[in-house]
């Protein structure tokens, strides 16, 4: 796979998220980088461990979690093509938390010393990768928000408007469906909910035409309804550096 492709849906995301001018855009290209094929349900960092990489997904899903001592695990985030989701790493040095594949993926691994020497190198692009971090805090925060004080339905509602709007920026949705490719344990994890009531919550929102999840998709069946139950705003996105 060439160096283009690789970092196509980087460059794509943060330039229409972040704004980046081409001389900014030829120095992250010029970023050396390990390209590997990562299996499904593989962890890429684990909680405790000190990399000295991080990871962009180039082609693939993976997910964010912690795991308690009894063994539950809570799902913090989805992770989508052109996403560096462990950019925290090159600060904070040890993992309180794993980061793992959800299906077959393409990640490209990019040591912390080349990217300390760009941040020094390009301020522009420090203050790319520092207006990231903070996406993420604040999709942590809605995120805490959907899980505490949402109705199942609306929990799953939300998820699904976000993953939309996210997969939209770098050219991976269009029209009404798009991948989602959790487990009903998965979805469960991710909402706060048993997978018992993820296999309702999913089944009630199909029969009411909302969505329809099925093999790792989504599809849209009204729009409106949709948009209703969500309850979504998407400022906490930040996709505008205008705004």
């Amino acid at each position: 796979m060439d160096r283009e492709t690789v970092y196509a849906p980087l460059l794509r995301r943060l330039t229409i998220v972040s704004g980046l001018d081409e001389p900014d855009i030829a120095a992250i290209r010029a970023l050396p980088i390990a390209v590997r094929q990562w299996d499904a349900g593989r962890a890429i960092v684990a909680d405790g461990q000190r990399p000295t990489d991080c990871c962009l997904v180039v082609e693939g899903f993976c997910v964010r979690s912690k795991t308690t001592v009894s063994g539950q695990r809570q799902i913090l985030s989805i992770h989508i093509p052109g996403e560096i989701p462990d950019l925290q790493s090159l600060y904070l040095r040890r993992m309180d938390h794993d980061i793992i594949s959800l299906v077959p993926s393409t990640l490209g691994f990019i040591s912390h010393a080349s990217l300390r020497a760009l941040t020094r190198e390009k301020p522009n692009v420090a203050e790319v990768l520092w207006r990231e971090t903070l996406i993420d805090a604040a999709i942590f925060r809605e995120w805490i928000v959907n899980v505490g004080q949402r109705p199942a339905t609306s929990r799953l509602a939300h998820t699904v408007v976000e993953l939309r709007r996210r997969l939209v920026v770098t050219g991976r949705a269009a029209g009404d469906t798009f991948e989602m490719p959790l487990t009903q344990e998965q979805i469960g994890e991710a909402l706060g909910i048993t997978p018992v009531h993820a296999n309702r919550v999913i089944k009630q929102l199909r029969e009411e035409r909302i969505i329809d999840i099925s093999r790792g998709r989504v599809v849209v069946l009204d729009e409106v309804k949709l948009a209703e139950l969500a309850q979504f705003d998407d400022r906490y996105l930040h996709q505008d550096p205008f705004l």
